[in-house]
């Protein structure tokens, strides 16, 4: 019985698009960046863009990708040299030379020994020496040849500076194959010729890439096409020219005339760069770059490193963003993985993904004003976020967690839901169990020996609130808050406390109220977007405490709770008029008026904290005095601590 085939597998990177495996991208990172930006006064859109051009952890940024095409770029430059071509005309000069001085040695006659001076004497150019050596009567063959080759390089390297690969195609090139390459450069500017006079047809194009394809690789569809690959080539061989030194121009200028032993190459050659600046004229012809390695390059391998240098500075400009109307999609990933790698390419590709993604997700939204916001949804989820944070920060404080008092929480309704942070229902035992039950089962363990709790099995009890609170959080918008870094955690904390109430005591009334020169209610948005002025100094709590017991009064069967985040004594109060009165050092008006409102909020029954940031002495004696005289406290923590000291004062306050 014959066996059956054997079949074999092999692996290797896809490289088919995205990778279907690949998880997807991750935007509760960027959209957390975002956040810390927008709070820090950034638009919404620059933070974006902020975020894709310096990466996350583990994530190559747009910044990245430019450094590794500069570092490309310049390892190019102190790599290669441009004078390979004179080099190699030079090493077949001296063969063709040293052959011919030994065949004159063997040679007796007085022909001989003048042919040996005319050789001694040779001019030290090696373009005026060849020059001088064109109508030469060559003696040794094998100096002949070499002479010869000299020729042959010429055409070659000529022809391979505007047609890549000619070099290696005509090595050891007919008579025939010469004529062919004449004959479609005649074409090729009778082409271009009848373009440029708006006389070409698509049957005119279609009859020279019949009879001339195999000239062209790129396989060009239209005239547009072929014009831009051939003037993209002779750009570059132009700007390998203008890098040359002086002598380096001289002496290649000096060979053009030999090459292929005709000046009608060259005469076609630049018959043919004229035609293409004509018709490209934005093509960059008057670069040049400073090489400055050991590695010789001939005319046809310089010519594709001008090219190769320019799609890095392209894709440079592309990975930069900098011009108006940027994208991402503008990145060329096929370039970028030719130059860099394909890994290179995936980066970016992901980077493309991650903003569709933030664009899609609804995080992102425009306003009337055409301008991106952060919607609520983002808010939500930033808030979420913040919340996760503070409540890690507040589980590592030992020894100072809330206690709660037995049936504070209410009734319970017979419904059960997952623990989140923040809750003080009681557990619902039975589901709780139960659920660490099945997760055993799901893990292949054996539940009859017993199970282990975790975080995810417990189900609280849902409860009929009794409690209600009225919260109002006071944040000092001075201008010290941003220019001593308090800017951004202030913002973060009313974010977390708002996600807090919003989400799991819903029963609850908070207000936000923002102080500086006056004071006014925000909701998150706004405090999220607020900028800083400052121009403008002053704290006017006065103002703040004034809104708070507004507050306080429309919710009369509620608990009153009073935050307040300052790092400055109050310099400011609110006149009768309604104009906001300043004087630094603190007036002693400011400072009873203010302290005659707390004293209100105290007769309304406000449970007052106070959290001072920054180490002023005489705001410590002054926040201590206040705390004192209205039965509050004062916390000073570390701007890091701020959010869990806000939300634990207020689980605290509320029961």
């Amino acid at each position: 019985m014959a066996r059956p085939p054997r079949h074999t597998s092999r692996y290797g990177r896809y490289v088919g698009g995205p990778d279907p495996l690949a998880p997807p991208v991750d935007l509760a990172e960027a959209l957390d960046h975002i956040g810390r930006e927008v709070m820090d006064g950034t638009s919404p859109e620059r933070a974006m863009r902020e975020f894709l051009r310096r990466g996350d952890k583990g994530r190559t940024g747009l910044d990245d990708l430019a450094r590794q095409v500069a570092r490309k770029r310049q390892q190019l430059l102190q790599k290669h040299r441009l004078d390979g071509t004179l080099e190699e005309v030079k090493e077949l000069l001296d063969q063709a030379v040293l052959a011919e001085r030994k065949q004159l040695a063997r040679d007796l006659d007085d022909d001989a020994r003048f042919a040996e001076m005319q050789m001694e004497n040779l001019p030290p150019s090696t373009a005026a020496a060849v020059n001088e050596l064109r109508d030469y009567k060559w003696r040794s063959h094998e100096a002949k040849e070499a002479y010869q080759k000299i020729a042959d390089l010429l055409g070659r390297e000529q022809l391979d500076q505007r047609f890549a690969g000619m070099k290696q195609a005509l090595e050891n090139a007919t008579d025939e194959d010469r004529a062919a390459v004449n004959e479609m450069l005649q074409d090729l500017n009778q082409l271009l010729e009848s373009h440029a006079r708006g006389e070409d047809t698509e049957q005119q194009f279609r009859e020279f890439m019949a009879k001339h394809g195999d000239f062209f690789p790129e396989n060009p569809q239209n005239i547009d096409e072929l014009l831009d690959a051939l003037a993209q080539r002779a750009a570059a061989a132009q700007r390998m020219r203008n890098s040359l030194s002086p002598e380096q121009r001289a002496e290649l200028d000096q060979l053009a005339s030999q090459a292929f032993g005709s000046p009608d190459l060259m005469d076609q050659l630049q018959r043919l760069d004229a035609n293409l600046r004509g018709l490209r004229p934005g093509e960059d012809w008057d670069g040049s770059e400073e090489f400055s390695g050991q590695e010789g390059m001939g005319l046809g391998e310089a010519a594709g490193m001008m090219q190769e240098l320019a799609e890095l500075d392209d894709l440079g400009a592309q990975l930069s963003q900098q011009y108006a109307g940027a994208a991402l999609d503008d990145v060329d990933l096929e370039m970028l993985g030719r130059h860099l790698g394909a890994e290179a390419a995936v980066d970016a590709r992901t980077l493309t993904e991650l903003e569709k993604a933030l664009r899609d997700s609804g995080y992102l939204q425009r306003g009337s004003d055409n301008k991106l916001r952060l919607s609520p949804k983002a808010m939500r989820q930033l808030g979420k976020a913040l919340l996760k944070d503070v409540a890690e920060r507040l589980s590592g404080r030992g020894g100072n967690r809330d206690t709660r008092k037995a049936g504070a929480a209410g009734e319970r309704t017979g419904a059960s839901r997952p623990w989140e942070f923040g809750d003080t229902e009681p557990w619902d035992v039975t589901r709780t169990v139960a659920n660490a039950v099945q997760r055993a089962v799901a893990e292949g363990r054996d539940a009859t020996r017993g199970v282990r709790l975790g975080i995810g099995d417990i189900e609280v009890t849902e409860t009929e609130a009794r409690t209600q609170a009225a919260v109002a959080l006071l944040v000092d918008t001075s201008f010290s808050m941003a220019i001593e870094g308090r800017w951004v955690p202030m913002k973060r904390t009313a974010l977390a406390l708002h996600h807090l109430i919003s989400t799991r005591f819903r029963g609850d009334a908070m207000t936000v109220v923002g102080f500086g020169r006056t004071a006014g209610t925000l909701d998150i948005t706004e405090l999220t977007a607020l900028q800083t002025n400052y121009g403008i100094q002053g704290t006017n709590l006065h103002h703040g405490l004034l809104l708070a017991n507004r507050f306080f009064r429309k919710h009369p069967s509620a608990q009153p709770v009073l935050l307040v985040v300052t790092d400055g004594e109050p310099t400011a109060h609110l006149e009768p008029d309604g104009e906001a009165y300043f004087d630094y050092p603190p007036s002693q008006y400011t400072l009873a008026v203010t302290v005659e409102e707390l004293e209100t909020a105290r007769r309304l029954g406000a449970q007052t904290t106070f959290f001072r940031l920054g180490d002023d002495p005489g705001l410590e004696r002054f926040l201590d005095a206040l705390a004192r005289r209205v039965d509050g406290r004062v916390f000073a923590p570390d701007l890091d601590d701020l959010g869990a000291a806000v939300v634990g004062s207020y689980l605290h306050d509320r029961f």
